[in-house]
């Protein structure tokens, strides 16, 4: 796969389930312009691990909002079966959940499982020029640290050298 931190964000426009779980929107990168987006895939919508981190992500959503960031979730399910979710297990969240049925954003992002048809745990952080300056994927069943993600967010927006373990107050290199 080549090389997506450093360079402009692929572009995408995909249909969605908007935050209030009741109607559906599109979702595209352009949205986000002028703003830091949280961008993260996940396998699957009536899992068990996904939901851990959705509402994780969902709990935490004004941390991100008061650092000038904004968070969408991303899967290969429908926008239709998201809002099932919602209304079901899930619960309400803050932020959109975009549906990737053709798999052309997951296939762009690198992190689409070709042979199921699914996407592996990728998160990226996109500055407010477009640019990805953050990327971090994984295998299906290990849980993202939404407290590591808001870190890296503020690290990088530090524009500095930040050393291992870096903090919000603390020195730069």
């Amino acid at each position: 796969m080549e090389r997506i931190v450093g360079k402009p964000a692929l572009d995408f426009k995909l249909n969605a389930v908007m935050p209030n779980g009741e109607d559906f929107g599109e979702v595209k990168l352009s949205d986000y312009k002028g703003k830091w987006l949280v961008m993260f895939f996940y396998p699957l919508d009536f899992t068990f691990v996904c939901p851990t981190e959705i509402r994780a992500y969902s709990d935490r959503y004004e941390e991100f909002q008061k650092a000038g960031a904004d968070v969408l979730g991303i899967s290969t399910d429908s926008e239709h079966s998201h809002k099932a979710w919602i209304k079901g297990d899930l619960g309400k969240l803050k932020f959109p959940l975009a549906s990737d049925r053709t798999k052309s954003t997951a296939r762009d992002y690198g992190v689409l499982i070709e042979e199921e048809g699914i996407a592996l745990r990728g998160l990226f952080i996109i500055d407010p020029e477009g640019v990805v300056r953050y990327s971090v994927v994984h295998d299906l069943g290990i849980g993202r640290s939404v407290d590591e993600t808001i870190r890296v967010l503020k690290a990088l927006q530090t524009g500095g050298l930040c050393p291992i373990d870096w903090n919000e107050g603390e020195e730069l290199l």
